[in-house]
């Protein structure tokens, strides 16, 4: 797997959302692409601090102890897979401004572990960088295959 703490793994993601085009269409799943751009920012806003989600303890339970090692495990996530409430998107958003500011996030990972903030998911709990990464470049090659690219 690849990583976006590597230049190498993280110009590779970057290279795939500019081949994102307002009229790109899903394989899969209801977001537009504007919608699955703003929906991969949220992840990355938990990584670095700026977004902060409580969890029902039950489900955080299942998610700490059944779910995260499968996804952690697995080559790449599953097509429709659930998503948490607070990173469903519904509305429109404006395609060059949104793609830039997901393309700003995902460079940050090249600055190095010390960028996430958290070392707590709020469904999968305790976390490694490793994991932080890990979870996150299979997040946005998830969304990106689902837009073909």
């Amino acid at each position: 797997m690849e990583s976006l703490f590597t230049a190498d793994g993280n110009q590779n993601i970057i290279n795939r959302i500019n081949k994102l085009k307002p009229t790109s269409l899903s394989h899969w799943g209801k977001m537009t692409v504007d919608q699955m751009m703003s929906h991969c920012i949220g992840p990355l806003d938990v990584v670095y601090g700026d977004l902060h989600l409580k969890m029902n303890p039950i489900m955080a339970l299942l998610g700490r102890y059944v779910i995260k090692g499968k996804l952690l495990k697995a080559a790449q996530f599953q097509k429709d897979s659930p998503t948490a409430p607070a990173f469903i998107r519904k509305g429109s958003y404006d395609f060059e401004a949104t793609r830039a500011e997901l393309i700003e996030k995902v460079q940050k990972f090249t600055q190095g572990p010390q960028v996430i903030k958290t070392n707590k998911h709020p469904f999968f709990g305790p976390m490694t960088n490793e994991e932080w990464d890990n979870l996150q470049w299979k997040h946005l090659d998830h969304h990106l295959r689902q837009f073909g690219v």
